[in-house]
Parts: C-alpha cells; structure tokens; sequence
C-alpha cells in the first residue's frame, strides 16, 4: 500500500494516457467527481481537530501571504507569460482567466498527500474563494478591460458542498471516534490518492476533444504559470522563515487554480477556445502536484526513517 502512494505520479500519467486512448468510460463517471471530492475531503477532515485551526490562526500572517500571491502574483504571471510567447487574444483571455481564480479544491487533497498543513490548506482554500468573489471581476477588468459576472452563490454553495460541510463532519467524526480512526489513516491516504488519479482520468476524458488544439506554445505558458505559482509560494514562504510544511502548503495552494470555475467564465463571456488553457491547466496542475506530493510525502517518509535509524 505504502508503495502505491509512492507512485502516486505514475498512476496519475498511466490514468492520463489511458483516458486519452479510451475517454468514452471515463466520460461517463463524470458525475461521480464532486461526490467523490465530497467524501475525499470527509476522509481528510477526520485527520483534522480543532487545534490544527488554531494553529493556523497563530500563523495567519501565512494565510495573507498566500491569499496575495493568488491574486497578485498569478494574475501578473498570466499576463507575462502570454504575452511573452506570443499567445492569441483568445489563449490570453483564457489564462488571464485562470490566472485571476481561487484556489482550487484538489490542493486540498495534495497538500494532505505531501503531508503538508491541511488545515491551512483548507482556510486559504475558503479565504481565496470569499476574495475571489470580488476580485475576478476587478482584476479581469484591469487587464482584459471586460467585466464578468461571478457565480456568486454558485460559488459559496461549491464552497459549503465540496468543503466546508465535510470537513466539519470530518472534525466532529474524529472528535469521538479519534482512536478508531487512526487505524484508519493508511486507508485515508490510498483512498485520497485513488480519487485524484480518477479525477485526473476523467478531466483528461471530458477535454479529449480540446486537447487535440493544444500548441506547444500554450502548453508552455500553462506549465511555467503553474511552476511559477509552485516555486515563488515555496520559496518565499521559506524565506519569510517558515517551515518547510508551510511552506510546501502554501506552494500548492498558489499554483492550483480553480480550473473549472475558469472554464465556466471563458464559455460564458469568451469562447471556446478562450476555455481550452483552463482545461489544460485542469490536468497539468493535478499532474504537477501529484508529482510535487510523492516528493515531499517520500521525503518526509525518508526523514522518518533516517530518525528512527538514528535513535
């Protein structure tokens, strides 16, 4: 079990590839992503107890750190990278609108994965969203000069669903049953890990179609807008004198955007292919954390060992 999670990126691109080969049954269990989101973030939220929010109140300088590179940094980068190779009005638009997003409910998932700080993974999650509400339409105004009408209350009952609720029936779960569910914790983990591999599945399913347009330039500008994110949230955080488990957290959060809100906007207010960076920002960025998780959890695991082996 321990050697699946291991190679979780692997799964991941074997999913990916057979998806690709054979979207049509993978195209079909396309239902079953926000339910099983639902019940992935239940399984984390009996990792958590009240003191890990607590915690994070007494950093909450991290949670505006992250919250500001979200909006600052990644818009930004959007914008530069596109104009730098090149990219369409349409491509522009597209990345502008996944640059000015939230953070995305899967780096909930891979922050558990690296064994990073969930719960602060989680109040970034919920205060980017809440800013985000606000912000989209300002920030695509700014550099796109064109509004757009946010979901609002689409939004805020994703938020609820997908999170907010399963993580308080996790917490409360783990309140009273907290000895029953340690025994449960390797189970957690190669669940968690099972359901982001079909999730990516599916995603790469559901955008066959689009990803056949893929450029090479595109391709490029969403990986290094993801990489930005990825690296600039590490490595400040690290310079701002934060742990490596902070700081690893608020890398994932950065650079994993809410795709799938980006896609609703670009099919609503664009076009089509002004949707097509999200959808490929959907996989790429899922694929990346897989990849960035087995790093650190390895990592962590490799520590462990070397301390057991010590004393």
């Amino acid at each position: 079990m321990q050697k699946m999670t291991l190679l979780f990126p692997l799964w991941a691109l074997l999913a990916s590839l057979l998806a690709w080969y054979y979207p049509a049954p993978f195209v079909n269990m396309q239902g079953i992503i926000v339910p099983l989101l639902m019940v992935v973030m239940l399984a984390m939220g009996m990792t958590l107890n009240v003191r890990d929010f607590q915690q994070v109140w007494g950093i909450r300088k991290v949670v505006i750190i992250g919250v500001s590179l979200q909006f600052i940094l990644m818009p930004l980068a959007a914008f530069v990278i596109s104009r730098l190779l090149q990219l369409s009005l349409e491509l522009t638009v597209g990345m502008m609108l996944v640059g000015v997003t939230a953070g995305g409910t899967a780096s909930n998932v891979m922050t558990y994965l690296a064994k990073g700080n969930l719960a602060l993974s989680v109040s970034m999650t919920l205060v980017s969203t809440l800013f985000a509400i606000v912000l989209m339409p300002l920030l695509t105004e700014l550099y796109l000069g064109q509004s757009i009408h946010v979901p609002t209350t689409e939004m805020l009952a994703s938020l609820v669903k997908i999170v907010l609720l399963p993580i308080l029936i996790g917490l409360v779960l783990n309140h009273f049953l907290s000895k029953s569910i340690e025994q449960l914790q390797n189970f957690l983990t190669q669940f968690a890990s099972f359901s982001i591999v079909l999730i990516i599945a599916i995603v790469v399913a559901l955008n066959n179609e689009q990803l056949h347009l893929v450029s090479i330039a595109l391709l490029a500008a969403v990986v290094l807008h993801n990489l930005t994110g990825l690296f600039a949230g590490y490595q400040l955080t690290r310079w701002l004198g934060y742990d490596s488990v902070t700081a690893r957290t608020v890398a994932i959060e950065v650079s994993m955007q809410n795709s799938g809100l980006s896609v609703a906007m670009a099919m609503s207010y664009f076009s089509a292919l002004s949707a097509l960076p999200a959808a490929l920002f959907s996989i790429w960025h899922n694929l990346a954390g897989a990849l960035f998780a087995s790093f650190w959890r390895n990592k962590s695991q490799q520590s462990l060992q070397d301390e057991g082996t010590t004393k």
